[in-house]
C-alpha cells in the first residue's frame, strides 16, 4: 500500500475541496480559520510535503530559508502570488503554483458590479434609503455617469480582462486597452490597443485594472497618471492594492478629477483603508472577486490538479516561475 503524501489546508475551503484532497492525501488542517503566521507556516512546513496555501499565508525570503526541506510545493489557492518570493522559493526547491483561468468570470462580474456601482452613486443611495433620508426628488437628484457607450480602459488585457471586456461590450462600451503586448485580433474583438499605460489614459472614461502586483505595477496608479484621465472619470481596482497610490487616488477624488471609484482591493488587507472609507462617492468591497460557490470550488480542484499532477511525478499544469 502506498503511503499519501502529508498536505497542509491553511484555511478553511470548501467541503468538495476537502474531500477530494482526502482522497490523494493525509490531510492536515487546524479548526479555526484565521491567516497563519511566519511561525506557523514554518512550523507547518516540517510536517507537510505540500501546502495548499493561500494568499495570507506569506512566504518572504526570510520565511523561506527557514522552510523545512520536507515542504516540496506550494499550491496556492489563488491567481495571484504576490505574497510568495518565488526566486526564492525556487531556489529552495519547492514549486509553486496558482489558479489562473477558473475565477476570471467571477473577478470580471465584480468589476463590473464596481464600475456600475460606483457610476450610478450606489453607496450614497444606498445609505439615504437606509437610513430614512431619502424624502424627495428632483432632475437633479443622484444624478451619476452613464456606462452604456463610454469608453473603457482596460489595463492588463489577460484573461480576466478580456472577460471584463466582452461584458462591457454588453453595455455597447468602447474597449481601449494597454497590455505588455498586442492581443491577436480574434482576442482583441475589435478592442483599441494603446502602447502605453500613458496613451490608454486619456481616453479612459472608466478604467478597469487587472495587471498583477509586481515591482513595475506598484504605485501604477499615481498622481501623474491620475491626472492624464479625462475630468470626472471612474477607477475600477479588482487587481490588487499595491497598483493603487491610494494618497493620489483621494487627491483625485477630491479634486474631480475622478467622479468615483470602485474597489475590490487595498494596500492593507484586511482591513482597508479607512480614509477611504469616508468617501461616499467610494463604493468597497472586501476583496471578494472571486467569491462565488462555483469559482471557490473550481480553484480548489485546480489547485488539487496541480498537487496530484507535482506527486504522480508530472510538471503541474500551472507552475509559476
Amino acid at each position: 500500500m502506498s503511503i499519501k503524501p502529508t498536505l497542509w489546508i491553511s484555511r478553511k475551503l470548501p467541503t468538495a475541496v476537502v474531500e477530494r484532497a482526502a482522497k490523494s492525501f493525509e490531510v492536515l488542517q487546524f479548526e479555526d480559520d484565521v491567516p497563519r503566521s511566519s511561525e506557523t507556516v514554518i512550523e507547518m512546513s516540517g510536517k507537510a510535503e505540500g501546502f495548499l496555501a493561500c494568499n495570507s499565508e506569506k512566504f518572504t525570503a526570510d520565511v523561506v530559508l527557514q522552510l523545512d526541506p520536507r515542504l516540496k510545493i506550494i499550491a496556492n489557492y489563488s491567481v495571484g502570488y504576490d505574497h510568495c518570493d518565488v526566486p526564492a522559493l525556487t531556489a529552495h526547491g519547492i514549486t509553486v503554483t496558482n489558479t489562473p483561468e477558473v475565477l476570471s468570470e467571477a473577478t470580471a462580474e465584480t468589476a463590473m458590479l464596481l464600475l456600475l456601482g460606483a457610476a450610478r452613486r450606489a453607496v450614497e443611495g444606498d445609505k439615504l434609503v437606509r437610513t430614512g433620508q431619502w424624502d424627495s426628488w428632483s432632475p437633479s437628484f443622484m444624478v451619476g455617469k452613464q456606462v452604456s457607450g463610454a469608453r473603457l480602459g482596460i489595463v492588463g488585457m489577460g484573461r480576466i480582462g478580456q472577460v471584463m471586456a466582452r461584458m462591457a461590450r454588453g453595455f455597447g462600451m468602447e474597449i481601449h486597452y494597454y497590455n505588455r503586448s498586442r492581443l491577436s485580433p480574434e482576442k482583441e474583438q475589435g478592442a483599441i490597443y494603446h502602447s502605453s499605460v500613458e496613451d490608454l489614459l486619456p481616453t479612459a472614461d472608466f478604467l478597469s485594472l487587472h495587471c498583477p502586483a509586481t515591482a513595475e505595477t506598484t504605485n501604477l496608479m499615481s498622481s501623474e497618471r491620475f491626472a492624464l484621465m479625462p475630468d470626472g472619470s471612474v477607477l475600477v481596482n479588482t487587481a490588487r492594492g499595491a497598483v493603487v497610490d491610494e494618497q493620489a487616488l483621494m487627491t483625485a477624488l477630491d479634486s474631480g478629477k475622478l467622479a468615483a471609484a470602485g474597489l475590490d482591493v487595498f494596500q492593507v488587507e484586511p482591513g482597508g483603508n479607512s480614509k477611504l472609507a469616508a468617501y461616499d462617492n467610494v463604493f468597497m468591497l472586501p476583496h471578494i472577486g472571486s467569491a462565488t460557490f462555483e469559482t471557490r470550488n473550481a480553484m480548489g480542484f485546480r489547485a488539487l490538479d496541480n498537487l496530484e499532477a507535482f506527486f504522480s511525478g508530472k510538471e503541474p499544469g500551472d507552475k509559476v516561475t
